[in-house]
């Protein structure tokens, strides 16, 4: 069992919730396996709902809850592949206190114009202070010409 952040859920040709990376997402009891549907929906607790193919708008069914879980921080590695997994090889308990936002995916805390912006300009001061070391490794040779000319 694996942990993600990732929310880009998508369900594949046999029915099955995955993730944008094909790895099957675990409900309560396993895998969560969704029925052809109208509609999908997934609630802030994990439940997911759909509304069957052929049914009303207002039939609305329940084919499982993705398992959220909140492990201690301390007590995770990333591995290779991008997922969490608890260093001493067990599964993370249910916890009912963690909640989604649908239709939002996390996205990166770094500010892209604004560190380019800084990049650029850390770029431009490295060039600055090599053509000052430059300009007095120039002047120093120059005054040793002279010294030893004189």
């Amino acid at each position: 069992e694996a942990y993600t952040r990732a929310g880009d859920l998508r369900v594949d040709v046999n029915g099955q919730l995955i993730t944008a990376t094909g790895r099957a997402v675990l409900g309560d009891g396993g895998p969560i396996a969704v029925p052809p549907h109208a509609a999908i929906s997934i609630a802030r607790d994990g439940s997911v709902s759909i509304v069957p193919l052929g049914q009303t708008p207002t039939t609305v069914a329940t084919v499982g809850r993705i398992k959220l879980v909140n492990p201690p921080a301390a007590g995770v590695d990333r591995g290779a592949d991008g997922l969490f997994r608890l260093r001493d090889g067990t599964d993370a308990p249910a916890d009912a206190g963690v909640q989604l936002v649908a239709g939002a995916l996390e996205t990166s805390n770094v500010n892209v114009a604004e560190t380019m912006t800084q990049m650029i300009e850390l770029a431009r001061r490295f060039d600055l202070q090599v053509k000052a070391l430059r300009t007095a490794e120039e002047d120093a040779a120059a005054a040793t010409r002279l010294l030893q000319v004189g």
